[in-house]
């Protein structure tokens, strides 16, 4: 996880492309309503191991030629190299620069941007820092991992590579790319065409130098923050950050404009400004561009079209006997170990829960991969509440760091594209931690089935150290933590969000207590008398969230409503919903208040592979909720916790974090005196009252 930003100030932002409604402001009006400081105290909690910058001058082709041609200068931050440069963007060349002189008159330097990036390094084995800058003065800050598409070997930096393969490409803007690359007989590829092909969650901001052009971006899904402010009258600086300053809330009634409405989440999609020199006036124009996906496969999983959706009679008849059929097969398998690793899913046509079992396997493994930096300690942990998505990503988490080394070693294996890489490697790590989170103690929901998860755990696999993470809270002494988090929410602005994002922020700060017994094995037995509490902080930097699991296998109670009252068509349209939004609704919000602990979410149930998955069944192997709940909704992950042998968690109701950890109960009672009266109010959708 990376916190990154950029500041863009002395051009004239054009937004016609966008139809969007914000103010064009000119240069001169500029106004700072927080600083640049501001934003890089916020990106280093999320990026803690650097923080780099790099400063950008963009000179008038008019007053700044040298010799004919137009240039930019660069000038490292104080946390960067400090190797300034004058860069010739047609030659593509860098220059060193005898003085810094052109760079800060006046007159000459129209255009400044401002690029900052905070590391939290979890790839390579050398220590990095961003912004990254490249021999022809391109720059990139870069927040994601590279889980496909693009070939990263083990031990390799998917930033480093990234910023090589946006090296080679063209600098022709997307929609001239075929037509002006062909004429000149080069065979190069676009900006969007590498950032299209990413398998995993990003977002990034990249200058190319020789065209003057910036691209930024998130993926398809928005698994990865970054805001955006559009120039307007109060501030005409055009800004990107993965992240709001704290200051933003307090930005106050003098300034017209609230924290909340200064920043918006930026759509998912690639996006680029290209600067240059107004006809009129002479002063730098950047006009913003939205370029369109070029992976035709993106587009199938954006639109979310599931091919069938309302069933016949038959077909549901037959599905439930194709289950319970491969479930008496199965009944003698042990089930500690996942089938497909023994070779027991053998058939010709797979029923689509071990399909998926086998896809999402896949995907934890992905986001499992231990790197070399990571030996000694426990790199991947669960946000768990012991419900069923959670449960099976422990779980699959366990058979990919594989303890059947008694040493609590295992070989972890690493697999790119479909091919296997090599060496093995040999880690000592037999711990997984779950971070579990309560605002009740022992009596929150969560906190009850997190221990039963537990004891199902140590039968599933009993050599695995599973510890669980008790994080226990009380919201009345929680008065700074929750204006913090606050200003993570941005743009954000309900109780529903504050509720969940002050569980998942605590949550994953994994501090908190585990229970053990004397001989130092986790303890099961929570009234043992043998029993101690010791004070534990998770070392893990991945932490593994089920988000996407309801949005897709319909686990939601508005999803049987609409079941209810709109049959098949109208359950798929909401799940089509819940999947086209949760980039605004949800994933911005989380991984902001995660990443704040200096911790990396990953989304097993929205790999690419998994939501391809899940697409490719009809609509009533997903979910049948004429069935009660517990049963029927998110039908297709309860049968795939039945083949990992997670037999109580398949029956779990589904419960939110917010009721789960109880978290809401208190918000209600605190922000609106009961429950009762916070229903009245509809506190959920309500807007958070700012002194």
């Amino acid at each position: 996880m990376c916190g990154i930003a950029l500041i863009v100030s002395g051009v004239r932002i054009d937004l016609s492309s966008l139809f969007l409604s914000s103010i064009t402001s000119s240069a001169q009006s500029e106004q700072s309503l927080f600083s640049i400081d501001d934003i890089k105290e916020a990106l280093k909690r999320r990026g803690p191991d650097s923080l780099g910058s790099k400063k950008v001058f963009l000179h008038s082709k008019i007053s700044s030629s040298v010799g004919g041609r137009d240039v930019l200068s660069c000038a490292g931050g104080e946390e960067a190299t400090k190797n300034d440069f004058l860069c010739s963007t047609n030659a593509c060349q860098c220059i060193t620069s005898e003085s810094e002189e052109l760079c800060w008159k006046e007159s000459e330097c129209v255009a400044e941007l401002y690029f900052i990036g905070a590391t939290l390094q979890l790839r390579g084995v050398k220590p990095i820092v961003q912004p990254l800058v490249d021999a022809s003065g391109n720059i990139l800050v870069y927040n994601g991992e590279i889980f496909g598409g693009i070939d990263v070997s083990i031990d390799s930096n998917d930033a480093e590579v990234l910023m090589e393969s946006l090296g080679k490409c063209c600098s022709c803007s997307s929609h001239e790319h075929t037509r002006t690359c062909h004429e000149i007989g080069k065979e190069k590829t676009s900006v969007p065409e590498i950032l299209s092909a990413i398998k995993g969650p990003w977002a990034l901001i990249y200058l190319q130098a020789s065209s003057r052009t910036t691209w930024f971006g998130r993926d398809a899904f928005g698994r990865r923050s970054l805001l955006v402010h559009w120039p307007t009258s109060k501030d005409s600086r055009l800004l990107l950050s993965s992240v709001s300053p704290p200051s933003s809330i307090d930005l106050g009634e003098e300034c017209g404009q609230s924290g909340s409405n200064f920043w918006e989440e930026l759509p998912c999609g690639i996006y680029s400004v290209s600067v240059d020199d107004s006809k009129l006036d002479g002063d730098m124009v950047g006009e913003v561009e939205r370029h369109e996906w070029t992976d035709p496969m993106l587009y199938e999983l954006i639109n979310w079209e599931r091919t069938s959706v309302q069933p016949e009679p038959e077909e549901l008849n037959i599905s439930c006997m194709k289950f319970r059929s491969r479930q008496h097969d199965m009944h003698s398998v042990n089930s500690t170990t996942v089938p497909h690793e023994l070779g027991l899913i053998e058939a010709q046509v797979l029923l689509p829960s071990e399909a998926v079992l086998i896809t999402l396997r896949e995907a934890v493994k992905r986001r499992s991969t231990i790197n070399s930096m990571f030996e000694g300690h426990a790199p991947v942990a669960v946000l768990f509440s012991g419900g069923l998505d959670s449960m099976i990503l422990a779980a699959l988490l366990d058979n990919c760091l594989d303890p059947k080394f008694h040493c609590g070693m295992f070989l972890a294996r690493v697999e790119f594209a479909g091919k296997l890489m090599t060496p093995l490697k040999l880690v000592i790590t037999d711990e997984i931690d779950l971070l579990n989170v309560s605002f009740d103690k022992e009596l929150a929901p969560d906190r009850i089935s997190s221990r039963g998860g537990l004891k199902e755990l140590q039968r599933f696999s009993p050599l695995r150290r599973w510890k669980l993470v008790e994080i226990d809270a009380d919201l009345s002494n929680l008065t700074l933590e929750t204006r913090h988090v606050m200003s993570l929410l941005n743009p954000a602005r309900t109780y529903m969000d504050l509720n969940i994002g002050l569980a998942l922020w605590l949550a994953s700060s994994g501090s908190g207590w585990v229970y053990e017994e004397s001989i130092g094995n986790v303890n099961s037995n929570y009234d043992s008398e043998n029993c101690q509490s010791i004070k534990y902080k998770s070392e893990a930097r991945i932490l593994l969230v089920g988000s996407g699991a309801d949005e897709q296998c319909a686990g939601y109670g508005r999803h049987r409503t609409k079941y209810r009252n709109g049959s098949w068509i109208g359950l798929h349209e909401e799940m089509k919903l819940d999947m086209q939004r949760i980039w605004k609704r949800n994933l911005g919000r989380d991984d902001r208040c995660i990443a704040d602990n200096g911790k990396e979410a990953r989304f097993p149930f929205l790999d690419e592979d998994v939501i391809r998955t899940l697409l490719g069944f009809p609509l009533w192997e997903i979910a049948d909720l004429d069935q009660p709940s517990g049963k029927g909704d998110k039908k297709i992950l309860r049968a795939v916790a039945q083949l990992l042998g997670l037999h109580e968690a398949a029956v779990l109701p589904k419960r939110a974090i917010q009721f789960g950890s109880r978290i809401a109960r208190e918000s209600n009672r605190k922000n609106f005196g009961s429950n009762r009266a916070a229903n009245l109010a509809s506190a959920g959708s309500a807007e958070i009252s700012r002194p």
